[in-house]
């Protein structure tokens, strides 16, 4: 009977849940790997505070636009005083507020197509009112050498001539524009050997100046220079 009281007692020892060695270091295990679950979670989280933030814009996102500044009332008086110096075009119509970039150019070009066929018929009189005395001084020496000869010319323009603005300058009150003309031509030339027909393509550069203080809106040309076609 003794023996087995002894095995009943060593049963009711018996805890409910038996750790042999075994079972300890499965407990053990179970605990470091909760360990590091919780050690990683926060090497994670410190990582994702680091690097997890945007910089800069990201793909898809639309740039955001920075509103303009307005300039302030002083700074608007300064652009506009009389100290600003203005160039080109601007100088001119500072100076002619009645002054229009476009009705110029077409002005400019019907004054070269004036004069262009004037100087091929030696007609000085519409000449005088269109070139300056310079200008007149040139041509009158062509158109009298031609004369010379016994030759006489004409010359009719094939398609309307092309105009520019090269350049455009205020000296003291008299404004200059220089304007590039690009320009096909049908020149009827007779001579004493004959007549002759010449189909040309020029281009060249002149020079047009008004006196600003002058109530004549008209301008002239001063000057004529050879350009690449």
């Amino acid at each position: 009977m003794g023996p087995c009281n002894g095995s009943a007692d060593a049963r009711r020892r018996r805890p409910y849940i038996g750790l042999n060695h075994n079972g300890q270091r499965t407990a053990v295990q179970t605990i470091e790997i909760v360990i590091f679950a919780v050690l990683a979670a926060v090497v994670l989280y410190q990582l994702y505070a680091v690097l997890g933030r945007r910089v800069g814009r990201q793909p898809g996102e639309t740039p955001a636009v920075a509103a303009p500044t307005p300039a302030a009332p002083g700074e608007l008086a300064a652009l506009e005083g009389p100290d600003v110096e203005l160039q080109g075009l601007a100088a001119v119509k500072g100076r002619d507020p009645e002054f229009d970039p476009d009705k110029f150019l077409a002005g400019a070009r019907t004054a070269y197509e004036t004069i262009v066929r004037a100087f091929a018929a030696g007609d000085r009189q519409a000449l005088s009112g269109l070139v300056s005395a310079h200008v007149m001084t040139g041509f009158e020496a062509a158109m009298a050498a031609r004369e010379a000869e016994g030759r006489t010319e004409s010359a009719e323009f094939t398609q309307p001539p092309r105009a520019d603005v090269e350049a455009a300058e205020v000296e003291g009150d008299t404004a200059r524009i220089r304007v590039r003309f690009l320009a096909e031509f049908r020149s009827r030339a007779k001579g004493p050997e004959g007549e002759s027909v010449d189909d040309r393509r020029t281009a060249e550069v002149w020079t047009f100046e008004r006196d600003l203080n002058s109530r004549d809106p008209n301008w002239t040309l001063v000057r004529v220079d050879a350009a690449e076609a």
